[in-house]
């Protein structure tokens, strides 16, 4: 039984496409074969800067085949990895970097002195910049010495994420659930050595983990797209065609411009596959222009919060959906299971809204060095009181509709109470999102006003009297708009959703 994701390499493409390129990223490119070679032989660099064993390591780079190699390195060495957003804020950085306690950090020899300013000590720095591989060596004597007392339950990396205190939260990932995941992925997809997959996430978020793997797996190439390509709709379409993508698994705010700015027109992009899609609802209007200009793609909608191991449920597009029809979020992935429960943590099973929550091996083993958050998301599921089972509370209300498949309702707390009425302001943004000229919209809530305040980025010829008129015929007047604010374009975190926290400070303060 495979225990360690390093296997899909070594049995996988390094068997099987050895020369053929993993990663690409500006013009360069590195085979399977050197991967390999190089990853084993930093890890064994970097078994030798430290004792520690199943630690942290975290790599402080922009997105580049350097990280892949230091994240495998990492493996290789006994230990797990975390990639840290290298354009995080010097604050947000030394609370990351307290938190987590690095044994290492891998970085580049120009992040050091704000590495250091954060909190990090030099000796524990290691600058992958300064290191001539074509003399580095491996010792396969210390990392399989280092490997042989990892086990699939042992941590694989932490992805980090926003805590509601103001301290970021790392969720820790282990082999088991991510195995778990790419197993079914890989057997329900048919990935092959054919596919070119397009990379648009950053290294620190989880979809990284789903391509990664794969690819190391079946021997897809990774092609990682620049940033200065990433922010220009045309020039992205313009590089999937260059590079014969076939594969994209992205956040759909930038499928949303691409389909504003006419970019699907004229039979382009023939080459893409599949595309997966997580990480916020894409509006149905413009999944419809993606479906139509590509009728040769599978089109999946995958949902799991961060806690999970990249997805825990997913919808394959088989039916037609008008513009104004909201989509499922469908059914749980293979070992994965989910249900519904009331307030008073009752099972649901009609189509009654509730709480979506998440049991088995795609739970995610909890924050680290955080054991209160941890209780407080992880716990016991309350429809067994026989043995200990832990589920995952997302806060997402969902409820399953005529075809037993599970559709978003909004999260808990997005859920607000206006002039008595219990309102989802996800329902609102989707009325929005079907207008014609509207391109994004994000709808918040103005507590103190008892406003309901609709952020939108739409053509010259929409006025907020048309959105009126419009919205009057598709929502009930108490969930109608009371404040209204065009943008010329919304604000993105950096895992390219819209940036509502930002926005609310703006709109509702």
């Amino acid at each position: 039984m495979q225990k360690n994701v390093l296997e899909y390499l070594e049995s996988g493409a390094l068997i099987n496409q050895p020369e053929k390129p993993a990663i690409t990223f500006n013009g360069e490119s590195i085979t399977f074969r050197d991967l390999h070679g190089q990853a084993s032989a930093l890890g064994t660099l970097i078994a030798e800067r430290t004792e520690d064993i199943k630690k942290p390591i975290a790599v402080f780079l922009p997105k580049s085949i350097e990280t892949v190699i230091a994240d495998l390195a990492i493996l290789y060495s006994g230990n797990f990895y975390t990639n840290l957003d290298e354009k995080s804020p010097p604050e947000r950085l030394r609370r990351l970097l307290e938190n987590i306690n690095p044994c290492l950090i891998v970085t580049s020899a120009s992040s050091v002195d704000l590495l250091c300013e954060a909190g990090a000590e030099r000796d524990r720095i290691l600058k992958i910049d300064e290191i001539d591989f074509s003399k580095l060596q491996s010792n396969d004597s210390i990392l399989n010495e280092r490997r042989r007392t990892v086990i699939d339950t042992d941590p694989l990396c932490l992805i980090n994420t926003s805590g509601s205190t103001g301290t970021p939260k790392s969720v820790i990932l282990n082999h088991r659930s991510t195995i778990d995941f790419i197993d079914w992925c890989t057997d329900h997809f048919e990935f092959s050595s054919h596919d070119e997959f397009g990379s648009l996430s950053p290294l620190y978020f989880d979809i990284y983990t789903l391509e990664l793997y794969i690819s190391l797996f079946k021997g897809s190439t990774i092609h990682l797209i620049p940033e200065q390509t990433a922010a220009f709709p045309a020039k992205l379409v313009e590089y999937l065609e260059e590079k014969k993508i076939t594969f994209i698994f992205w956040v759909p705010t930038i499928m949303v411009n691409i389909g504003n700015l006419g970019l699907l027109d004229s039979n382009r992009l023939q080459s893409l596959k599949r595309v997966f899609f997580a990480g916020e609802v894409f509006p149905t209007k413009h999944l419809n222009m993606w479906r139509r200009a590509l009728p040769q793609a599978t089109f999946v909608n995958l949902y799991g919060p961060i806690e999970i191991t990249v997805d825990c449920t997913y919808y394959i597009f088989d039916r037609e959906f008008n513009d104004d029809s909201p989509i499922p979020i469908g059914f749980p992935c293979r070992n994965s299971d989910v249900f519904i429960i009331d307030e008073d943590d009752k099972l649901i099973s009609d189509g009654r809204i509730g709480e979506l929550c998440v049991r088995g091996s795609s739970l995610a083993m909890g924050y680290y060095n955080n054991p209160e958050q941890t209780s407080k998301a992880f716990v016991q599921n309350p429809l067994n009181r026989n043995y200990p089972e832990l589920i995952y509370r997302t806060g997402d209300l969902v409820h399953r509709n005529e075809f037993g498949e599970i559709m978003f309702d909004g999260r808990k707390d997005f859920q607000i109470k206006h002039l008595g009425y219990r309102i989802e302001l996800a329902e609102i943004e989707n009325a929005v999102l079907a207008i014609d000229e509207i391109r994004n919209a994000c709808v918040l809530y103005h507590q103190e006003k008892k406003a309901i305040t609709l952020v939108f980025e739409a053509s010259d010829s929409l006025t907020v009297k048309s959105i009126r008129t419009v919205l009057q015929n598709r929502l009930p007047k108490y969930m109608l708009p009371t404040a209204f604010f065009e943008v010329s374009e919304m604000p993105r975190n950096p895992n390219g959703k819209i940036d509502r926290q930002q926005l609310a400070i703006q709109y509702t303060t």
